[in-house]
């Protein structure tokens, strides 16, 4: 007995090819001030501050803060540590908020290569250094229904 074809709904649920992420990474908000703002998720939320560095390449101070315990997704504070950064340019023109949703992929070359494939526009040619030495790359936003999205592969 042969297996019914799958329904076209069923068919547009799966991965395909090298975009599979594997879980959500973190999700990135702009604040102007990082020590202020890990402030106010500690005393706030009850957040913890597990990761602080600054990105000299990006321009960026950034701090990773665990929520409950500590297994899942991250929040990730960025704040700008020079006046031409990519964050202060965006504070400028939206204010402090959400900033990113990232993705944890296996291979950041890969899938970047897999979406340009598919007519997406990344904004980076190669990946670029990100947070504790992970490889990143973005998908723009208008490409992604308005969310910039990070790729991001551990180190």
């Amino acid at each position: 007995m042969t297996q019914p074809s799958p329904s076209a709904a069923e068919s547009e649920n799966v991965t395909f090819g090298e975009v599979a992420p594997l879980r959500i990474d973190h999700v990135g908000i702009a604040v102007p001030d990082l020590d202020e703002a890990v402030r106010f998720y500690a005393e706030t939320f009850g957040m913890r501050c597990v990761h602080e560095e600054t990105n000299e390449e990006q321009g960026v101070r950034e701090a990773m803060l665990a929520v409950g315990d500590g297994a899942g997704p991250r929040l990730q504070l960025l704040a700008p540590a020079r006046p031409d950064s990519a964050i202060a340019k965006f504070l400028d023109r939206s204010g402090p908020g959400l900033q990113q949703l990232a993705y944890t992929v296996a291979d950041v070359e890969a899938t970047s290569a897999a979406l340009r494939a598919r007519g997406l526009r990344l904004l980076y040619d190669t990946p670029r250094r990100g947070t504790a030495g992970s490889r990143i790359n973005f998908v723009h936003p208008k490409d992604a229904g308005g969310v910039l999205v990070e790729l991001v592969e551990p180190a």
